[in-house]
Parts: C-alpha cells; structure tokens; sequence
C-alpha cells in the first residue's frame, strides 16, 4: 500500500483490491462451480463467472481512466475467503451439504464485495466522480443479485436437501 495523502489515493488503493479479488475469482469459481451438484446453483455460479469477467474489466478501465495499472495489489482478504472455501470444500461432506457449503462460502464473497463496492461508490461519490460512480453501482447492484440468487437457492431447495439428507441417517 502506498503512502496515502489524500481520498482519492486511498479510493484508487480500493479499487487495485477489488481488482485483485476479482483477478482472484475468476481462477476460484470454476473449480466451486465443478464441486456443486445443485444444476441451479451450478448454473448460478457459471453465470457470475461471466459476470465476474466484465467487473474485472469495468474495474481495470476506471483505474486506467485514473493512469493506474491494474495489479498492483493484492487482495488479502479474497485471498483468505478462497482459502477457507477450498479447505470447506475439502471436507468429506455428501453432496446436499457440500451444496449448501458452497452457498455459505460464495456468500462470504458476495458480502465482502457489496462492501468494497458500496464504499469505493461513496468515495467516488465523495471525490465527483459521477461516471465512476455509474460503473461502481452497476457492480454493486450486480453482487446484491447475486447474493439474493444464491440466498434464493439456498432457501428454495440445497437446504432442505441438505436437512433431508442428514435425518436419513
């Protein structure tokens, strides 16, 4: 992290870990998506990959918009989040559970990036920066739906066959 003297250097920090966790994802969720056995959430994971590519590269054009190369940082917290994710994943688990584990953990990340999302959006808004806030906020409104979708999921189906498959042993 550089020195930070001002907001702005600060909103642009955000914005290299936000890169960096997204940089991050786009290696995890193929591997999270092969472990799900739910076709609706293994469908819902394949799609926030694709919607995880265009972040990626929304996030990479507003840093070049601001001279900045992408890939300066690395996101630490994305890091531990995968790390405890592929150790959930390790676990013997039957394939209901796993189900459901694969929801709590793609939550976590969900969570974590509507935070980053929501406060780099009030930097921006802070700093006027209104056309970074527009592509901020299309972000973040996409990691809500996708929070809700995977909560939809989780609630419509895995977890009672996660239930159902524990009391029948």
């Amino acid at each position: 992290m550089a020195k930070m003297k001002e907001l702005k250097d600060l909103y642009l920090d955000e914005l290299q870990d936000l890169y960096s966790a997204e940089s991050q994802l786009l290696e995890a969720l193929p591997k999270v998506a092969k472990k799900a056995t739910s076709k609706e959430l293994k469908t819902a994971l394949e799609a926030h990959l694709e919607e995880t590519k265009t972040q990626q590269e929304k996030v990479a054009k507003l840093l070049e918009s601001h001279d900045e190369k992408p890939g300066k940082e690395t996101c630490l917290a994305m890091k531990g989040l995968i790390a405890e994710t592929n150790k959930v994943m390790g676990e013997e688990m039957t394939p209901e559970v796993m189900d459901a584990a694969i929801i709590a953990c793609a939550q976590r990340v969900e969570h974590y990036e509507i935070s980053g999302y929501g406060t780099v959006r009030s930097f921006a808004e802070s700093l006027g920066l209104k056309g970074d806030v527009k592509v901020i906020t299309s972000i973040f409104e996409q990691e809500e739906a996708a929070d809700q979708k995977l909560s939809s999921i989780a609630e419509g189906s895995v977890n009672e066959k996660a239930m159902a498959g524990s009391s029948s042993k």
